[in-house]
């Protein structure tokens, strides 16, 4: 390494590069983790586990959410032994070379994509259900506020993820404590699980989970303090844990397996009351807007980084890029082209498997080649058996996804 420092002042190891540095507090990370995690993931999980029941699910959100957070911690430490702040596809390019710069780009993209797809198509059936405009008035009454905190940049998106996201886990606390003591409940259905329909249901939880793209974006907002980097990353999955296992579980208790819609909320809010049926949908609505505001400012941060664009807060640059990001999401929702769960799983295959696996490669050639030794690294969690874990785990998936279409293994759902 080109030099080694235990310097904790962000302003003398760190520089901006093409993308400026807006400083971000622990509590502003931890909510945007729990804000991008609780998205249109948290939303698919139910419907996509209704054959396999909530054992299954709530085992595969478990085993994600612990890779998936080791998996952020390797571009975590990545980011800290860079001197000059840039996006994962510029980390790749670094640290694997132009074929990982390649394939995290594309994943990234890829990924956002489907995202988007699920938030407008999301919000489309939500608003129907709730007002009854039609799904495409749904879909800008969405977007269009989403856009306008999306345009200010990272720190109103973070500032919008902290105080939404305290709002959702209240009300989803509510939901789901109504669900368990509803006279309609049935709490055997909690334990019904059918185990042959287990790996397709990890992709949907891989989902649910993606956020590595989203850690260098975290880290330029603590690269003045980056040793609370880790601890706010940690406390952010483990509260998008908790409340990814608690809306399967407030399905399954209120609702059969055959009666859950593939937006989740809406028949989790049927089932319960007219009350419930505003505050679940406003939680959906409110939790696809959190995600829907990290994912797309880390998106155009992403093209500016791999464009090699002169800046990210640039309106000449960062306009235009806004309105291909939002116009091709648009056109595949408007056209009927790809739906809610459908987007999801795509997603969570491949995208999740990209994610996953080349940070691997990222954290190990950043401790030979990066610019000075961070004030913190992820330790026996960058270990030679975690990472094999890791690489077999997520690889295998995208093999299980291209036997199944080719109807050689069962379909999640």
């Amino acid at each position: 390494m080109s030099e080694n420092t235990n310097t904790t002042a962000g302003a003398s190891q760190y520089e901006e590069g093409a993308l400026k540095v807006k400083k971000l507090t622990s509590m502003e990370v931890i909510f945007t983790v729990v804000g991008c995690g609780i998205g249109s993931g948290c939303l698919g999980t139910a419907y996509s586990a209704r054959l396999a029941g909530f054992p299954v699910i709530t085992f595969w959100l478990i085993v994600s959410g612990i890779t998936t957070l080791f998996s952020m911690y390797y571009v975590a430490e990545s980011a800290l032994r860079t001197r000059t702040m840039m996006q994962l596809p510029g980390l790749a390019d670094r640290y694997v070379g132009p074929i990982g710069k390649i394939l995290v780009f594309l994943a990234v993209t890829l990924n956002s994509f489907s995202c988007l797809v699920a938030y407008f198509s999301g919000s489309a059936d939500i608003l129907n259900a709730l007002i009854g405009i039609p799904g495409w008035v749904g879909t800008l009454c969405f977007l269009i506020p989403g856009i306008l905190v999306v345009f200010f940049g990272l720190k109103a998106v973070g500032l919008a993820g902290k105080y939404l996201s305290i709002a959702m886990t209240i009300m989803l606390i509510i939901l789901c404590g109504a669900s368990v003591v509803s006279k309609n409940a049935d709490l055997s259905r909690l334990f019904v699980s059918n185990w042959s329909y287990a790996i397709p249901i990890f992709n949907v939880a891989a989902f649910s989970y993606i956020g590595q793209y989203l850690v260098p974006d975290l880290a330029r907002g603590l690269s003045h303090d980056p040793k609370k980097l880790a601890p706010a990353m940690l406390i952010g999955q483990i509260i998008t844990a908790a409340l990814l296992i608690l809306v399967p579980l407030g399905c399954f208790a209120i609702s059969p397996a055959d009666e859950i819609t593939q937006v989740a909320t809406i028949a989790w809010g049927r089932a319960l009351g007219a009350w419930a049926m505003y505050m679940a949908n406003i939680f959906a609505l409110i939790a696809m807007f959190t995600s829907f505001c990290p994912i797309s400012q880390t998106l155009i941060s992403n093209i500016v980084d791999f464009f090699k664009f002169s800046s990210d807060s640039d309106n000449r640059i960062r306009i235009p890029i806004m309105i291909v990001v939002y116009a091709i999401p648009l056109i595949l929702v408007f056209g009927n082209f790809v739906g809610f769960v459908d987007a999801i799983y795509f997603s969570g295959t491949f995208c999740a498997a990209i994610m996953a696996i080349l940070p691997v490669f990222m954290v190990n050639s950043a401790r030979k080649n990066g610019d000075f030794e961070p004030v913190w690294n992820c330790g026996w969690m960058a270990s030679k058996p975690v990472e094999a874990v890791i690489i077999i785990l997520y690889g295998s998936t995208i093999f299980y996804a291209v036997f199944s279409a080719m109807g050689l293994l069962p379909a999640g759902w």
